[in-house]
C-alpha cells in the first residue's frame, strides 16, 4: 500500500542517499539527518489509530499522534500531560473534564481544538474496530457517544462514563492508540459514503505528533518525517526510515557496516556476537508484552481440559529461556507481565512428557492427535514453534506448522479459523485490565461485537470474567492486586493459553545515535527523541 503522492516527489524531502535506502536499490551510509531502522513490521494492517491493534503500527502511532495524556516512560505508574493542559474528575467519579493547551496545530496546519478530540474518540466508537472496546467498556455506544463525549468549549471537553471506575483506569485507557487525536477537517474532507474517512486513513496521516507519517509500503518501508507544527520540542532528526528486514543475521551485518543505525529484531546469538563491538551499543528494557500459544476451543480435541493441560507440559521452557529468548525475554507463565499491578512470578510448568501422556490417556486420546499451528515467520517465534513441534511429537501429538507473514496470521486468528496460534500481546495501556482480554468473552457468537483474545479462541470463563469486572471497579489497590493474583492462579490451570515469556525488548544502536530509549509499551519506543552525531 502507498499514498497517492510518492515520498520522493514531494518538495525534495528525502536526500539522495536516503532515497536509495528507501527504494532498496542499494545500501549506503545513512544520512546525518536520518535514522534508518531495520524492523520486522509485516504485522501492520492499517495506519488508522481507530483500527491500529498491532505492535509495529502502535510504535508508529506513538511517534506520530498526540493524545490527551501519555504514559510517563520513566515511571509507567504515572501519567504526563500531552495535549491536555489539565483534567478533573467529578465527585461522583463519572465525569472527566479536560482543558487543552492553547495554540495547538495539526501537521496539516489546521488548529487542534476540543472538537477534534471529541470527534476522534467518537469516531473510534462509531467505527467499532478491534480497539474500540477500550472506550466502549465505559458505556460509550454508537447511539450515545456524541452525548457522552463532547466539546464544551474551543479548548474544553468532557467524558461521562456509565460507572465510577477507578480514575487511573480511565486515564490509562486514554493513553492507548485509540485515544489518538485526528484532524477532523482533514479526515472528513476525505470521507466517502459516510465512512468517516476510514478508507483514506488506512494509508494516510491526520495527526499532530512530533513526527508525521509520509509513507507506508507494506512489508517494505515506513517513512516518518519531522512535524514542524508540533507544539513541543521539535524532533532533532529530519526523518526516520523503517526498513522491513526480518532476518537477524541481515540486520546485524547491515548494522556492523553502518548501513543502518538501529537493529530491532536481533536473535540472542547475534546480540552476543556484537558484545565487544565499540561501534554498537545495546539498549534493553522489560516490555509489557507477553508471548503465548493459544488453543482454539472450536477444535474438539483442544477443548478437552486434559489436552489443554497436557500441552502445557510439552514445552521445554528452561531450554527456550536459555537459548531462543536469552537476553530478549524471561519465561513467564502468567497473563500479566511483571511491572503491572497483580503480576505473578509463579511458573509451575516444565517439560514432562510422561505427565502429558497420562493426561492424554485421561482425555481418551492415548495415541495423540493431529493439529495445526499458525506461525508468523519471525524469530524467536519460529524457533519456539519448531521446538514445541518436536517435544509434542514425543507424546504422540503431530503438529503441522502453517507459516505466514504477520498480516496473514493475524487475519486468520481474528477470524478464529485456526487450531493453534503463537503470537504476542502487548498492553494497550498500563493497567492490568488491559490483559483481561485473556479471560473476557461475554458473547461467544461468531458475529460478536467484542472480540478479545478469549473470544478468538472460543473460550468462555464466566467466573474469571466476573473477577475481572470486579477488579476494575475496586479502588483499594491491595484488594485489586489480590483479585488479579487469584485470577492468574486459576488461569494457569484451566485456560487454553500456554503463556511462554515476557519480552525484554532489545535494540542494537550505532554509537553515534543519542537520545533513544525503549519504553515499557510498544507504543512508547520514541524515535522523535533520537539524534545523531
Amino acid at each position: 500500500m502507498r499514498f497517492s503522492t510518492p515520498l520522493l516527489s514531494r518538495r525534495g524531502l528525502v536526500a539522495a542517499a536516503a532515497s536509495t535506502l528507501m527504494l532498496g536499490t542499494a545500501w549506503a551510509a545513512t544520512p546525518k539527518d536520518t535514522l534508518v531502522v531495520a524492523f520486522a513490521f509485516d504485522d501492520i494492517i492499517t495506519m488508522d489509530p481507530a483500527e491500529v491493534f498491532e505492535i509495529s503500527a502502535s510504535e508508529v502511532m506513538g511517534n506520530t499522534y498526540d493524545r490527551l495524556v501519555r504514559l510517563d516512560t520513566s515511571d509507567p505508574s504515572k501519567l504526563i500531560n500531552d495535549i491536555a493542559k489539565s483534567w478533573t474528575v467529578s465527585a461522583d467519579g463519572k465525569t472527566f473534564s479536560f482543558e487543552l493547551k492553547p495554540g495547538l496545530k495539526f501537521a496539516s496546519g489546521n488548529p487542534l481544538t476540543a472538537e477534534d478530540v471529541a470527534f476522534s474518540l467518537q469516531r473510534a466508537v462509531l467505527l467499532d474496530k478491534s480497539p474500540a472496546f477500550i472506550l466502549t467498556q465505559f458505556g460509550f455506544s454508537k447511539t450515545n457517544v456524541k452525548d457522552k463525549i463532547k466539546a464544551t468549549g474551543p479548548l474544553s471537553l468532557t467524558l461521562e462514563t456509565d460507572k465510577a471506575y477507578a480514575p487511573s483506569f480511565v486515564m490509562n485507557c486514554l493513553t492507548a492508540d485509540v485515544g489518538a487525536v485526528v484532524d477532523k477537517k482533514l479526515v472528513l474532507a476525505n470521507e466517502v459514503a459516510g465512512d468517516l474517512g476510514y478508507a483514506w486513513l488506512k494509508t494516510h496521516y491526520a495527526g499532530s505528533g512530533p513526527l508525521k507519517l509520509r509513507e507506508w509500503r507494506a512489508n517494505e518501508v515506513v517513512a516518518l518525517e519531522r512535524n514542524d507544527s508540533y507544539y513541543g520540542k521539535k524532533a532533532p532528526l529530519a526523518r526516520v526510515l523503517y526498513r522491513h528486514i526480518k532476518e537477524s543475521s541481515t540486520q546485524r551485518l547491515l548494522l556492523e557496516k553502518g548501513d543502518i543505525d538501529m537493529a530491532r529484531n536481533l536473535a540472542p546469538q547475534d546480540l552476543a556476537a556484537m558484545a565487544g563491538n565499540k561501534d554498537v551499543k545495546i539498549e534493553s528494557a522489560p516490555k509489557g508484552t507477553v508471548y503465548y500459544i493459544s488453543l482454539n476451543q472450536k477444535n474438539p480435541n483442544l477443548a478437552k481440559p486434559e489436552v489443554r493441560e497436557a500441552l502445557k507440559w510439552l514445552l521445554d521452557y528452561a531450554a527456550i529461556g536459555d537459548t531462543l529468548i536469552k537476553n530478549i525475554g524471561t519465561v513467564d507463565q502468567n497473563f500479566l507481565p511483571v511491572g503491572l499491578l497483580g503480576a505473578s512470578t509463579v511458573n509451575p510448568y516444565k517439560l514432562d512428557v510422561d505427565k502429558a501422556k497420562a493426561l492424554l490417556v485421561k482425555a481418551g486420546l492415548p495415541n495423540g492427535f493431529k493439529v495445526t499451528i499458525d506461525m508468523r515467520t519471525i524469530q524467536p517465534v519460529q524457533g519456539i514453534t519448531e521446538a514445541f513441534q518436536q517435544t509434542a511429537k514425543r507424546a504422540g501429538i503431530d503438529i503441522e506448522i502453517i507459516p505466514g507473514d504477520g498480516k496473514q496470521v493475524l487475519t486468520k486468528y481474528r477470524a478464529r479459523t485456526h487450531d493453534m496460534y503463537i503470537g504476542q500481546w502487548g498492553a494497550d495501556y498500563w493497567d492490568p485490565h488491559s490483559n483481561a482480554t485473556f479471560v473476557q468473552n461475554t458473547d461467544n457468537s461468531d458475529d460478536a461485537k467484542a472480540k478479545p483474545l478469549a473470544w478468538r479462541n472460543a473460550w468462555v470463563a464466566p467466573e474469571l470474567e466476573k473477577m475481572a469486572d470486579a477488579a476494575v471497579l475496586e479502588r483499594d489497590t491491595g484488594k485489586r492486586k489480590k483479585i488479579y493474583e487469584d485470577m492468574q492462579a486459576e488461569f494457569r490451570k484451566t485456560s487454553p493459553f500456554i503463556m511462554l515469556y515476557q519480552q525484554v525488548e532489545v535494540a542494537a544502536v550505532r554509537s553515534n545515535v543519542d537520545g533513544f530509549k525503549l519504553g515499557p509499551t510498544f507504543g512508547s519506543d520514541y524515535m522523535f527523541t533520537a539524534s545523531k552525531r
